[in-house]
């Protein structure tokens, strides 16, 4: 993997304590996360980051996960299926 891959911005969903949410995504953000979108009710959040930074977004204290964001494409409904 090249260097310049590995800093490709990812999108990512990030669990975090609920009770620190507030708290977590300014540490999240001085980490390096693009933060576009919060849910404190659920105790999640979702944003993009460098590849590279993952590691020091999975290191904030409060972070209790952190998953790439994936695109599911289903077939129209009109479709054979497979």
């Amino acid at each position: 993997m090249s260097e310049s891959s590995r800093s490709t911005p990812v999108g990512v969903i990030v669990a975090v304590d609920p009770d620190r949410f507030a708290e977590v995504v300014e540490a999240a953000r001085r980490s390096g996360l693009a933060v576009t979108g919060e849910q404190p009710l659920l105790g999640t959040l979702s944003g993009t980051i460098a590849e590279d930074r993952i590691p020091a977004l999975e290191a904030v204290v409060g972070v209790e996960s952190v998953d790439r964001d994936r695109a599911v494409r289903l077939p129209p409904p009109d479709s054979p299926i497979q």
